[in-house]
């Protein structure tokens, strides 16, 4: 790296040796400190050369921004540090104009924090995408705020303070997509995995949305960071940031804070890997944030001294030519695409940060903790918006005094900040002793076998690691450290490890909620409904419900908005545990688990979505009809979605009419499972519900018994197609085949697409036999015949089971089936031999499972019709298809009891008086024969000599006469 390579376009005027001439304004300011780093760089690097270009141009970067006439407050994101700087400049300064870095699209909502309990996330969110590649949708861009943040400070400071102006001039949600290529930004390295593998839920609060923070302040150069983190003797970049800047910082004053944040933001800055996208993203967003603030100046007249500009201080350090209120430089802002952008608050945890950005796991728990030890320590009286959940009444101030006016050459603050020793902090026994007690209290409630031997043995190992690590204080990594030695011996007994028991100790996981107040129109109207279930929805945690919609009918709004929520929301969020909603059915009693408080951020962006939740649902069922990727299934499933919470009939017609659109234009079997399953049951809603069937049902079964005809042939022999599509097929045109022919189908094209049909392997044949018979083109008798053959062919018997299986699959379109297929399964495990059976068993089990809510039940009902009841009867049961037919008896041996050959007349015989009760309601009379007694004519034509009229009538209407 050379020093050319690393200097910005203001060096320019730096000579060979990399100093500033002599006329430089800022010259006399930092001339002590541009000495001291020249000699540094000739004693380590053996003469000038880089290493002093990139110390002095530090310098340059510093001066130049300390020297600027708009006061630039530069911060790192959820630094305990900058917040409270920040709460000491306000207070001091009272500026009427505060610049933040911030997206510009934003600022309407940040008067809704009052309404939250912080930490939340600013959300900007978009599911219709105009402008970006489809599959970048939905995008999503969070901006999270916790109280110890320096952002907070100022939009406090800005909202309640009278005559402030709060000014947002980083670039808009929209122009964070149109800038990065790479689908939003990401951070510089993954985030740091739990120590148990296993992800809090909370760190998912902020789902899939491209992060925004105010001072991204971390190496972009791994040799930088890796050598940083080895001489600091620490874990991971926060913990080095801790100790080095944030405690250092603490208790400087204004002017040292700000020069040291500059250098800082030099620093890596200029140690930045050569990056070329990200690096031009980042000097696009200076090049706005300098553009927006020069317009506003020009277009309200504010004077630079009045104001303030919060960044971040990597961007503080800018070196584009954009750069100050005079900076020069033409930069034109792109337009924003034709995205309609949605605008919200969703819940934030500090988890959700420490995953987003890469932080490590509880840094911003103990950056709170750290917060509320400042204030207490320093006494500064921090900003906080009026009305906040938990906010105490502002105490009556005195007017500040006005701040100091700016010299026109900063004094040199770094020279003696970077020369002072660090003040070591004596150790608060109590403090460590207290952790120490109170973690081995939380570990025995985890299960750990901790005792006070463990608490003192934690105590002593933080002072000896803060020792081993030049620290006269333990920090509370050196805390987590010693407990986690101390007490986690061979595993982890509960739910959480130590290390996360030291975070929860120090502050845990804060989650964020949003108020009623600041919550989307579709949410609160969504909270309004089920108010009568009387529950705090808004809390976290499952709560139960319990609808009695008998003897409360009113709860049936609420079941309906839960049942819509439960197919809107994500699993858990809204669970039924009693009661189910089908077409057609409804309970009336119902029980339901609820989660809305820990999945608000989900019910937030339902409200960008729409206005209220049946507009929300409505939208998404079209979605998913007319998208490109809508089978005839998926259509179907929206229109029993559409008529089971909905109850539209409009939209159902409009979705059943586009089921028909899809069907026309598919050409394989792949959903025809799916579609007789939903067209059967939308039948036998509409059959029972409806006076008569919807056009386009009727429509549909139509055009589906033409078109399964036309694919009948193709699917017996496509190899793709499972025997289980090809059953679903033959049961669509079978089980729809009387009204369709009601409707004007030829039986005729059913008959030629089973003709035409050549299966070439066992399932599908057997199929195609049940089909026949269903036809008539197959006696059951000829079946049976055919099985037999198999049976008997030793060629055939291993093939066997796979004709089996064609015929259990056979019992979809061919029900009537099952006494032949029991006998078929019947002999197969009478006559396989067990090399044979056994492979096949597995199979046998797969089909059943996966059809058993249809199949098994049929089978099993056949089975228990045809088998003995009693396990005593059994051995001298035999089977009907076996029983062999008595002698002389015409039909098999089966005569009935009394008139000779009259089958089935025993019981009449038996019992005269039923038949004499119906004969005298009839008027007729007459005697009954005696056993054996036939009659001299025809038997059944007494009523046809008796009254002659009706058979003359049918002669004069064959005959026409």
């Amino acid at each position: 790296m050379t020093g050319s390579a690393t200097n910005g376009p203001e060096e320019t005027a730096v000579n060979g040796t990399g100093r500033t001439p002599a006329n430089s304004p800022g010259q006399a300011s930092f001339a002590a400190l541009r000495e001291q780093l020249h000699e540094a760089a000739t004693a380590f690097a053996d003469g000038p050369g880089a290493l002093e270009g990139i110390l002095l141009g530090m310098v340059d970067d510093v001066d130049r921004a300390v020297r600027e006439p708009l006061e630039i407050f530069p911060v790192c994101h959820h630094s305990p540090a900058s917040a409270l700087a920040m709460a000491r400049r306000l207070r001091e300064k009272q500026p009427k104009v505060v610049y933040l870095e911030l997206c510009e699209d934003m600022a309407p909502l940040l008067d809704e924090l009052r309404n939250c309990r912080l930490p939340v996330a600013v959300q900007a969110f978009a599911s219709d995408v105009d402008g970006f590649p489809a599959e970048w949708a939905p995008l999503s861009v969070v901006a999270p705020i916790t109280e110890a943040s320096a952002e907070y400070q100022a939009i406090a400071y800005a909202l309640d303070t009278p005559g402030v102006e709060l000014v947002l001039v980083d670039r808009s949600s929209d122009h964070v997509f149109q800038w990065d290529s790479r689908h939003g930004e990401r951070t510089p390295q993954d985030p740091p995995a739990p120590a148990d593998g296993v992800p809090e839920p909370e760190a998912a609060l902020h789902g899939e949305a491209v992060g925004v923070e105010i001072g991204d302040l971390r190496p972009r150069f791994a040799e930088l960071e890796e050598h940083l983190l080895r001489h600091g003797k620490v874990r991971h970049w926060s913990e080095w940031w801790h100790q080095y800047v944030e405690v250092p910082l603490g208790d400087s004053d204004h002017e040292a804070y700000r020069q040291v944040m500059f250098l800082v933001g030099s620093l890596f800055r200029r140690l930045a890997p050569g990056d070329g996208d990200r690096v031009r993203v980042d000097e696009d967003r200076e090049r706005y944030m300098w553009t927006r603030i020069r317009e506003h100046l020009a277009a309200g007249g504010a004077d630079p001294e009045d104001c303030l500009y919060v960044c971040g201080a990597f961007h503080a350090a800018s070196r584009v030519e954009e750069f100050g209120v005079a900076g020069s430089g033409p930069f034109t802002i792109s337009p924003r695409s034709a995205t309609t952008w949605q605008h919200g608050l969703i819940p934030s945890s500090h988890a959700a940060i420490e995953a987003q950005f890469g932080l490590a796991s509880g840094s911003v728990s103990i950056a709170a903790t750290q917060w509320a030890k400042n204030l207490k320590r320093t006494r500064v009286q921090p900003y906080r918006l009026a009305g906040q959940d938990g906010a105490k009444k502002p105490r009556a101030t005195k007017k500040a005094a006005p701040a100091p006016p700016r010299e026109e050459a900063a004094e040199d603050r770094l020279s003696g900040f970077l020369r002072r020793p660090p003040v070591l902090d004596t150790l608060d026994e109590a403090e460590l002793l207290g952790w120490s007690v109170d973690i081995v209290r939380a570990a025995r409630r985890s299960g750990y076998l901790a005792s006070t031997a463990d608490a003192i043995a934690v105590f002593e190992t933080s002072i000896l690691l803060a020792g081993m690590r030049d620290r006269a204080k333990p920090t509370p990594y050196d805390f987590q450290d010693a407990a986690v030695t101390c007490i986690e011996k061979d595993s982890v007994p509960g739910r959480r490890d130590v290390r996360r028991l030291v975070e929860i100790m120090m502050g845990g996981d804060r989650i964020g909620r949003v108020g009623y107040d600041a919550l989307p129109p579709l949410a609160r109207d969504v909270h309004d409904r089920l108010a009568p279930l009387e529950l705090k929805l808004q809390q976290r945690g499952v709560q139960r419900a319990l609808l009695d919609l008998s003897s409360r009918p009113e709860l049936g709004a609420c079941s309906d908005v839960l049942w819509m929520l439960r197919r809107l929301l994500p699993h858990g969020a809204a669970r039924p545990i009693m009661g189910e909603r089908k077409l057609g059915e409804r309970s009336i009693q119902e029980s339901w688990d609820l989660a809305l408080g820990t999945h608000q951020r989900a019910l937030i962006e339902l409200g960008y979505e729409g206005v209220s939740i049946e507009q929300v649902l409505e939208q998404r069922l079209r979605r998913d009809a007319y998208g490109p990727r809508a089978t005839t299934a998926v259509v179907l499933a929206a229109v029993e979605d559409a008529t089971l919470y909905l109850g539209s009939r409009r939209l159902s017609d409009e979705l059943g009419a586009r089921a028909l659109e899809v069907l026309a234009g598919e050409r394989t079997a792949d959903g025809a499972p799916e579609v007789l399953r939903r067209v059967r049951g939308l039948l036998a809603y509409y059959r029972t519900a409806e006076p008569v069937l919807p056009p386009w049902v009727e429509s549909f079964v139509k055009a589906g018994y033409a078109h399964y005809c036309t694919l009948l042939p193709t699917a017996f022999t496509d190899e793709d197609a499972t025997v289980g599509q090809v059953a679903a097929m033959l049961g669509f045109l079978f089980s729809m085949e009387s009204l369709a022919l009601s409707l004007g189908c030829d039986r005729a094209q059913l008959e030629l697409a089973v003709a035409q049909s050549r299966p070439t392997d066992p399932e599908r044949t057997a199929l195609l036999w049940a089909a026949q018979v269903q036809l008539g083109a197959l006696s059951r008798a000829e079946l049976r015949e055919r099985c037999g053959e198999l049976l008997a062919n030793p060629m055939v018997v291993p093939a066997y089971p796979r004709y089996l299986s064609g015929f259990v699959h056979a019992l979809v379109p061919v029900p009537g089936l099952a006494d032949v297929v029991v006998e078929a399964l019947s002999n197969a495990f009478g006559r396989l031999p067990d090399p044979v059976l056994l492979p096949w068993l597995p199979s046998l089990i797969t089909t059943l499972r996966a059809g058993a809510a249809d199949l098994a039940p049929v089978l099993i009902r056949e089975a228990g019709r045809i088998f003995p009841a009693r396990l005593t009867a059994l051995d001298a049961w035999v089977p009907p298809w076996r029983e062999v037919p008595q002698a002389g008896a015409p039909d098999g041996g089966r005569t009935g009891a009394a008139g000779g050959g009259s089958r089935g007349a025993a019981l009449l015989f038996a019992h005269p008086g039923t038949l004499d009760a119906v004969a005298e309601l009839l008027g007729c009379d007459g005697t009954w024969a005696a056993a054996g007694d036939g009659p001299a004519g025809p038997v059944g034509a007494v009523l046809t000599a008796r009254h002659p009229d009706t058979a003359i009538a049918w002669e004069s209407l064959l005959t026409g006469a």
